[in-house]
């Protein structure tokens, strides 16, 4: 047999066709797709790859190496299995979520599955699986397009096969929170990502996994590596050949910049003694004292038989050994008999497969080509790693289970190259060993890289991936293909939830990173359409927002209406933040929440607004339902209560964190109004009604409880919270920007009346640096601007009249100030809140021009820090 036979190997049915066993359902669909792959091709993020290499790593329908033609028959069977399990009484037809999951979520990394395979950042199953729970029923559809490892498809089916921690955990957790248990059972997941490597260990992840076939085949096939490779990784023991070689550091040779000559930095930078690297280090021939820096690296020119060319490469020798001998471990500096091994491997011919691609331009590879004339992703592995892993490879693809032992391999390929690094504080005190791994989100090569042995890698990657076993899937079911978010193969209103965990900005190159697995499974990230802020790839801020806003389009396209969203947020960058609430929302969708992720590592501690950057956020979004997206523009009045009445209900009532009830600063009357606004003017609508009338309207309404507004129904049922939880938080508020400071005076002036000499410490006090670019009024200007002074100089809250008549005085006077950067050439510091109120007016206007006229004078930082700015020139953009 030579292909997957995985777990059925009896009859089986797919799409409503029976076959003999998986093998047979696999060719078929395999057939199937190569007659596709022409119209398929023409899809944005088919990945760069030969038809034959995209079908053997696909395992269709379930799992497609490139865009799946089959998403829409799977999304309808499971329509037709829903009225089953409603009929068997596991899904209820009047199911509707109209709180989002509001509490915070911590879980470790510690499980195995989020251990078996490295990627460059994850999600843990468990903390995904409460969103699910809480958002959808078995039974439902749930989609992730940038869904990396899959995890998202790893929880939808662990809804329905939970661990015995995991359910016991959710079960204590959801008894708490909502006085019941959670409704456990299945989830369908689709989940798409752009890059193959992704989509491949996600496929991995989301189907069956026959343990003792695999655990024998890796053993039969590592007994047949270690008799072609045993001898590559020999050392000496006790003066005899009998060691086995576990990991090398290898050191890089520098040249002294007044000598002249060369030196193994390894020996003059190691302290025995003081149990340290040094920062600074003699030449042993002249004593001239040298950094890093200001060492030259050596190089040499050696014949690299791959590219049939002589190639000028950095110089570096092996100088440490761990070894196992004789049933124990061992340690030693490198000897006469190590430098002649490597010479003569180094001479040696590669007999199978080994990937020679070329390294493409960009942030990441610059480092690896500029540094050490790095050009391509064989040069990236020490020539005895690499036959030892072309042997490994080559037994794989020749094997029964060629895709499933992938996810082993691939597991090794980073860690079998020379980014591996020593970790110095380790190898000297001990306290979890010194082979620390490549740093994470780059292609660096350290100056002492760390040769791992890949003998040393196989039996210790297919452990993690069979304590992993257990908690896959039983049987197919979910679905994972390789194309792009902003170009879905998937019908309008067919998903009933989103989890995504998308790129942020610049934070990782993800197709850059993925060459070196990618080259090995010959098929290639497409990055045309990827989302990132690239400059070596010549992607700006504006791309990346763009992309963003076609892919958030397209997922609301998808999902149903009156459903939710949760993006998980992983960057610290207001621009990028500002990027991703900008597209979320002007893809139609109204952000109801944001909350606390915590992966366990760093992440998201006290978040307390909407409007707040951290490391890791929950953002939970709504489709609104079908009444808001076909309401009558005509009819504006009754269009905004719609809105703001559907709006409330989405948001959570109370939330209560160690005894104490949280402001929900989406309840805000100021973010209600800019809720409001970021939906009439992301549709195009005319904005109907001005902040003042918007207050006015909104206290007459709805019910003001806390500085939070609710409906009738719902202030009940935040005072019954009240009377049961005394202590309610303060929003904290610091001032970095206009619109904070008028916040942070109201606040003030609503506990009492004061003079400004009362304020002013206070004010100096929690003022915090402002966004790039924006002029921050002083606290006179404020106080003039938006508030009342008495006889007795005691400054206070207007009423809503006197706060109407201050508005419509100020707002004729920012139009005059506007005009100011209307005339201007560049533009390096304005007031934003009056750019605002100017962009506003040329919205209603239509005066789009304009709005892109002052943006295009503002530095890229500049406009990226503000999310109103961002949205205005956005908008217009597409206008003009």
């Amino acid at each position: 047999m030579d292909d997957e036979q995985v777990v059925n190997d009896g009859p089986v049915t797919c799409l409503g066709i029976e076959f003999e066993n998986d093998d047979r359902r696999r060719d078929f669909f395999r057939d199937e797709l190569r007659k596709k792959l022409p119209e398929l091709r023409l899809l944005d993020g088919f990945p760069i790859g030969e038809d034959d290499d995209i079908i053997a790593l696909s395992d269709p329908p379930y799992y497609t190496a490139c865009p799946n033609p089959w998403i829409n028959s799977f999304v309808k069977e499971w329509e037709a299995e829903k009225n089953r399990l409603q009929a068997n009484g596991l899904r209820s037809a009047d199911f509707e979520v109209k709180e989002p999951y509001s509490s915070d979520v911590k879980v470790g990394k510690s499980n195995p599955v989020y251990s078996a395979h490295t990627y460059h950042t994850k999600v843990p199953h468990p903390a995904i699986m409460r969103y699910l729970l809480h958002y959808t029923q078995p039974g439902d559809i749930v989609f992730d397009g940038f869904c990396g490892t899959g995890m998202t498809g790893v929880a939808a089916q662990a809804c329905g096969n939970p661990s015995a921690e995991d359910k016991a955990a959710i079960n204590a957790e959801w008894k708490s929170l909502f006085g019941k248990t959670p409704n456990w059972g299945q989830r369908h997941a689709i989940c798409g990502d752009l890059s193959p490597y992704a989509s491949m260990i996600a496929y991995n992840y989301n189907t069956p996994l026959n343990s003792s076939l695999v655990k024998a085949e890796v053993q039969r096939i590592f007994q047949e590596v270690k008799e072609e490779c045993a001898d590559l990784y020999r050392t000496t023991h006790n003066g005899k050949p009998i060691g086995q070689i576990n990991y090398v550091v290898w050191s890089d040779v520098f040249v002294c910049n007044t000598c002249g000559k060369e030196f193994v930095y390894w020996k003059a930078a190691l302290d025995k003694e003081h149990k340290c690297l040094r920062d600074e280090f003699y030449c042993p021939h002249c004593h001239t004292m040298h950094t890093k820096n200001t060492a030259t690296r050596a190089f040499e020119t050696v014949y690299d038989d791959f590219l049939g060319d002589s190639v000028r490469i950095n110089k570096s020798v092996p100088v440490y050994i761990a070894y196992s001998a004789e049933g124990k471990r061992y340690e030693k500096d490198a000897e006469q008999y190590d430098i002649d091994l490597v010479d003569s491997i180094n001479s040696l011919h590669c007999k199978y497969f080994a990937p020679t691609y070329e390294l493409p331009d960009g942030y990441n590879t610059q480092q690896p080509k500029k540094a050490q004339n790095i050009n391509f992703v064989h040069q990236f592995y020490t020539r005895r790693n690499l036959i030892a892993l072309s042997t490994f490879y080559a037994k794989i693809q020749s094997s029964a289970l060629p895709n499933k032992l992938k996810f082993i391999f691939t597991g090794m390929v980073n860690r079998s190259t020379k980014m591996n690094r020593i970790h110095v504080n380790n190898f000297f005190y001990g306290g979890g060993g010194w082979n620390a791994g490549h740093l994470k989100g780059t292609l660096y090569i350290p100056a002492l890289p760390m040769e791992t042995s890949i003998l040393e890698q196989i039996e210790d990657k297919l452990s993690g991936y069979l304590k992993a076993g257990p908690l896959l899937p039983k049987e197919y079911d979910n679905i994972v293909y390789v194309g792009s978010a902003n170009a879905l193969p998937i019908a309008d209103n067919s998903i009933d939830y989103v989890f995504t965990d998308p790129p942020f900005g610049a934070n990782i190159m993800y197709s850059e990173l993925n060459t070196l697995p990618e080259a090995w499974l010959k098929v290639l990230t497409n990055n045309k359409s990827e989302a990132i802020v690239n400059p070596g790839q010549a992607k700006d801020f504006l791309f990346y927002l763009r992309m963003m806003s076609e892919s958030y389009s397209e997922y609301f396209r998808v999902l149903k209406p009156g459903k939710w969203m949760t993006v998980e947020f992983s960057n610290t960058n207001a621009g990028i933040w500002n990027s991703i609430q900008q597209a979320i929302t002007r893809a139609g969708f109204v952000i109801a929440n944001v909350s606390a992720l915590n992966k366990g590592q760093g992440g998201m501690r006290a978040i307390v607004s909407p409007v707040a950057v951290k490391e890791d956020l929950a953002i939970t979004c709504y489709k609104p339902s079908e009444k808001i997206l076909s309401f009558n523009v005509g009819d504006s009045d009754k269009g905004v209560w719609s809105f703001i009445d559907e709006h409330l209900e989405h948001l959570p009532v109370s939330v209560i964190k160690d005894g104490v009830i949280q402001c929900i600063a989406e309840r805000d009357i100021r973010i209600l109004y800019d809720r409001l606004i970021s939906y009439y003017v992301q549709h195009g609508y005319p904005v109907p009604i001005d902040a003042a009338d918007f207050q006015k309207e909104m206290k007459m309404r709805y019910v003001e409880r806390d500085g939070m507004f609710f409906s009738a129904e719902q202030a009940l049922e935040y005072e019954d919270t009240r009377r049961e939880y005394s202590a309610i938080a303060t929003l904290a508020l610091f001032i970095g920007s206009e619109k904070d400071g008028i916040d942070w005076v109201r606040r003030k002036l609503e506990e009492s009346p004061k003079r400004y000499q009362d304020l002013t410490n206070d004010w100096i006090q929690d003022l915090v640096k402002p966004k790039k670019g924006d002029t921050m009024p002083e606290l006179m200007e404020i106080l003039n601007e938006n508030f009342l002074k008495d006889e007795e100089g005691y400054w206070h809250v207007p009423d809503i009249n006197d706060q109407t008549q201050l508005e419509q005085i100020k707002r004729k006077r920012f139009l005059k100030e506007f005009e100011v950067y209307v005339k201007a050439k560049s533009i390096k510091k304005a007031r934003f809140e009056v750019l605002h109120v100017g962009f506003k007016e040329c919205y209603d206007n239509k005066d789009f021009a304009t709005i892109v006229s002052v943006c295009e004078k503002m530095d890229e930082d500049m406009l990226a820090t503000d999310s109103t700015l961002i949205r205005y020139y956005d908008i217009a953009s597409s206008k003009v």
